[in-house]
């Protein structure tokens, strides 16, 4: 208990993390500007800020600059920092609670129940908004089946532990029925963009698209805010966090469930992008230790400065868009390999 307790930081620590989530922060809003002047089509900075902050008078004397901006590239880098912010904050949350620094967002099967509903809607010829709809209703469908199978099942062994298996079952499942979807579905037509979206990308994101995400993310990220305090109890055994006055499996309910929106509705617009839940909770404890008061914010910042920079790469670097998800597996398969190797001290 005391062990535990001393890693939830102090005023010293949370005096020297300060500054550096702040400089995260300061981070990421110079990359949001300079990311809307990177692009096939050059712009320049000022033309940027006078398109963002002239409004119509932008539209009338650049209209070319203007339509770019907020037509192309902005749509794409909201969508950066919501799918960053969603899938890291989550990641770290489902860390701190399930206790095991293995888990990621898609350990409920929220991906791959999104992936199953996105495979329907292409093959039912279903336009883009009905494509993100049936993803987003399928990733809430899937979780919310492992919950209650869980319940059902955890009369007879450990709540947690049933919970993380019955989470890999169903995941599993969802991944064979994409599979057979994939098998059944118009080699020419169907496959591709079944395979393309699995992959992750944000090339066709909208405004409008990211605007609608933005709502249930924002509301999501806002809560796991206010309650990250009480994540460092859920650390502990449940006897100490209960006797703390936390209501653990209520509190688990909640943090579940925001997690699942969160990510269900970036994963719904992106596609199944792996691996950011996964590290960057990691690099986030790192660099401002264990306490989930600073954890949480730094995720925030951490994963949408990471989106960002391999949306540029993706669009900017490489004569074809690679998709997102490959990028992150690329970079995200060995960083994960270097902690493992670092040792359980890097946790």
């Amino acid at each position: 208990m005391k062990k535990q307790a001393s890693c939830w930081g102090n005023s010293m620590s949370d005096s020297k993390s300060r500054p550096k989530i702040i400089f995260m922060y300061a981070v990421l809003g110079f990359l949001i500007l300079t990311s809307v002047a990177l692009g096939r089509y050059k712009i320049s900075l000022s033309e940027v800020l006078f398109s963002l902050f002239a409004g119509g008078r932008a539209q009338e004397e650049i209209p070319v600059v203007y339509n770019i901006i907020f037509k192309v590239r902005l749509p794409r880098i909201l969508a950066s920092v919501l799918i960053g912010s969603a899938l890291s904050a989550a990641g770290a949350s489902y860390q701190g609670i399930f206790k095991n620094p293995m888990v990621s967002p898609s350990l409920l099967g929220v991906s791959s129940g999104a992936g199953f509903g996105a495979a329907i809607a292409i093959l039912l010829d279903f336009k883009a908004g009905m494509i993100q709809a049936m993803a987003f209703i399928f990733g809430i469908a899937a979780v919310t089946i492992v919950y209650f199978v869980s319940r059902f099942a955890a009369k007879k062994m450990d709540r947690t532990l049933t919970l993380i298996l019955t989470g890999v079952v169903i995941s599993s499942a969802f991944t064979s029925l994409i599979s057979l979807l994939k098998y059944v579905g118009d080699p020419y037509d169907d496959l591709p963009e079944i395979t393309f979206w699995l992959l992750g990308s944000i090339s066709d994101v909208s405004m409008k698209d990211a605007l609608v995400t933005a709502i249930p993310v924002v509301l999501g990220l806002a809560v796991l805010f206010l309650i990250r305090w009480k994540i460092n109890i859920m650390t502990l055994d449940e006897d100490e966090a209960v006797s703390l006055g936390i209501e653990t499996h209520k509190l688990s309910r909640v943090i579940i469930l925001v997690s699942t929106v969160i990510t269900a509705s970036v994963v719904s617009i992106s596609g199944m992008i792996s691996w950011v839940g996964l590290v960057i909770p990691h690099l986030a404890r790192m660099i401002v230790g264990p306490d989930y008061k600073r954890v949480i914010p730094a995720s925030f910042a951490i994963g949408a400065i990471f989106m960002l920079i391999l949306d540029d790469i993706s669009r900017v670097c490489f004569a074809a868009e690679i998709p997102l998800g490959i990028l992150t597996s690329m970079i995200g398969t060995p960083f994960f390999l270097y902690l493992m190797l670092k040792g359980r001290k890097s946790w």
